[in-house]
């Protein structure tokens, strides 16, 4: 009898745990259609479609370098019917970076998973009279103001990745922000702004077809993807490194037990050949791991970003 009411009382519990999900899930990417965020974030909703049962469908919110979207995951009801689609600029740059943040990383956010690591690519417009980093940075110094860098928003990682090789080279190149990398490659190609570091996945296509010349790789090592192009270290700028990420995150307050489904599906996915290839044909490492491996990475990525941001004295203001 004891047996037996322990049975129905722990039922109810289990049937709730079971119900999770009953109707679509929205994923909020925090950056416009078309960009390294989407391209990933639309492979890991895919995946774990077909894990959960559930169509995850992708919502573009792109603004504020990242921040506007995750604010609106954030905010969101905690019940795992909203998720974000984080970039590492978003949590472990803009806490340091913004006068004022709309979150509190360490109160807010519920670490899922990381989803992906992805390197970054510096690249020019074939305008620029430059073949290789060191013709930039020589070029740069004979035309003081003269060359501006496009990125995805300001406090962004490749905002900061330019503002670094600023300051290690000792340049003078204008910031010009966009909403999103999309946006900021689309200038790039036709001409308004001269050169960009960003994910090689949105960059990639665009330099095997000779559409923009990519000078060097902002990463400890090269790219798989793009073998034949020196690193920042090779090019004597070894502190100049942007690696970007991604991860995916809930409001804080969603149950444990939502979150832990959640969890399940994304590694599910993401250790799949399938999606593990897409991902990395575009040059991005999936990465999955659990909670605990996503806050310590999270940790290690404050720390350095928090430097870097204090070594060249920016701050974003409110937008």
């Amino acid at each position: 009898m004891k047996k037996l009411v322990l049975a129905l009382a722990f039922f109810p519990l289990l049937a709730l745990a079971q119900q999770y999900p009953t109707k679509p899930i929205r994923m909020i990417v925090p950056f416009p259609a078309g960009g390294p965020a989407d391209i990933f974030g639309r492979g890991l909703a895919q995946g774990m479609t077909e894990q959960l049962g559930q169509t995850v469908i992708i919502e573009n919110v792109g603004g504020v370098g990242g921040v506007l979207g995750v604010d609106r995951a954030l905010k969101s009801a905690p019940d795992g019917y909203t998720l974000g689609f984080n970039s590492g600029s978003t949590l472990s740059i803009a806490p340091f970076s913004f006068a004022k943040l709309p979150y509190d990383v360490k109160r807010d956010v519920g670490l899922i998973t990381l989803v992906v690591r992805v390197p970054e690519v510096l690249a020019v417009h074939p305008s620029l009279p430059v073949n290789s980093l060191a013709e930039l940075i020589e070029h740069a110094r004979k035309n003081p103001g003269k060359v501006n860098f496009g990125s995805a928003g300001g406090g962004s990682i490749t905002h900061l990745a330019g503002e670094l090789l600023k300051s290690e080279a000792k340049v003078d190149l204008v910031h010009v922000p966009y909403k999103g990398a999309a946006p900021a490659v689309n200038d790039l190609l036709g001409g308004q702004v001269q050169m960009g570091i960003f994910d090689v996945p949105v960059l990639l296509g665009h330099i095997r077809s000779g559409k923009l010349k990519a000078l060097a790789v902002t990463s400890a090592t090269r790219a798989p993807t793009l073998p034949d192009v020196p690193t920042t270290a090779e090019g004597k700028y070894p502190n100049v490194t942007s690696d970007n990420w991604y991860g995916l995150i809930v409001p804080a307050a969603t149950p444990a037990d939502v979150q832990k489904r959640l969890h399940a599906a994304a590694v599910t996915a993401l250790q799949s050949a399938s999606l593990k290839d897409q991902y990395s044909r575009v040059g991005g490492i999936a990465s999955p791991g659990s909670p605990q491996e996503f806050a310590a990475f999270l940790a290690a990525e404050q720390t350095k970003w928090s430097q870097v941001v204090s070594a060249i004295g920016f701050k974003e203001q409110t937008q």
